[in-house]
């Protein structure tokens, strides 16, 4: 055998063994169950994340007679674990507000913070209680906070992380974490195959158990660090009720972290006035 010919049966045999060592890792990398894929995904990201985010929402209300009504949320979040919506008293825009300060005016608004959802109006708290908001878990703590904390959450409210099948979804290859095909009942959230961001989250609904609700992370926008849904559809029993749309978003704004204490809002409204 020629020198050529040597080595190009060395080279075919090199690529040949790289190649199987690729396609062994490409196997063993296979999304096998939920807790894989939750730790893919902070995988992906943990280093590219934000820390604080705040935007400008239209919160959209689709009523049973065909209209909508609209008002302006402010919100911010500070992960993992937090975040704050302020609305004026009429729903209207407040123009200057800066992200991290309460509003001027009559307000009122919800906090998310340690487990539990307070509802408040100028600064008072109106209720509180046991809350965890699996949209804040898994559309924005599961890329910052570690992964094994996210996969305890998410047991904890009742996901079957055993259960794991792909699905075609809005043009997409998406994973389905939580149920069997065809079950869209069952709680279950699902992530972007290629992309590994959460997508849609399925559960009963809060009110009415006897109900679905289904929510919808869509347009994916990227920030100087990070990514955000755009927007934010929710269904119930397959009808849209609700959309949320994002302006002014920001990656890491300056936010302080008693802008989400409750015991520090009646200073916070007073320095307002």
């Amino acid at each position: 055998m020629g020198k050529p010919m040597v080595f190009l049966v060395a080279a075919i045999a090199t690529v040949s063994g790289a190649f199987g060592a690729w396609t062994r890792a490409g196997r063993a990398a296979e999304i096998r169950d939920g807790a894989e894929l939750l730790r893919a995904v902070h995988g992906r990201y943990a280093k590219d994340w934000y820390e604080t985010l705040s935007f400008q929402q239209d919160a959209i209300t689709h009523h049973e007679d065909g209209k909508d009504t609209k008002e302006i949320w402010y919100e911010a979040a500070m992960l993992p674990g937090r975040l704050r919506i302020d609305i004026t008293s009429n729903g209207d825009p407040q123009p200057g507000y800066q992200p991290g300060t309460p509003l001027a005016g009559d307000s009122h608004g919800m906090l998310v913070a340690d487990n539990t959802l307070t509802l408040f109006k100028n600064g008072a708290v109106a209720s509180q209680q046991p809350f965890v908001h699996m949209l804040l878990v898994l559309g924005f703590d599961v890329y910052k906070q570690p992964a094994e904390t996210t996969i305890a959450q998410v047991k904890k409210e009742g996901f079957d992380l055993s259960k794991v099948h792909e699905e075609n979804w809005d043009g997409e290859t998406v994973y389905v974490v939580g149920a069997d095909q065809g079950d869209l009942k069952t709680r279950q959230f699902w992530i972007s195959k290629d992309r590994l961001l959460f997508v849609r989250l399925i559960q009963p609904d809060r009110q009415d158990p006897s109900k679905t609700t289904d929510t919808r992370f869509l347009d994916y926008r990227k920030l100087s660090v990070g990514l955000v849904a755009a927007r934010v559809e929710f269904y119930v029993d397959g009808k849209n009720v609700f959309s949320e749309i994002y302006a002014n978003m920001k990656a890491d704004p300056k936010l302080d972290a008693g802008f989400f204490d409750v015991k520090q809002f009646k200073a916070q409204v007073k320095s307002q006035k």
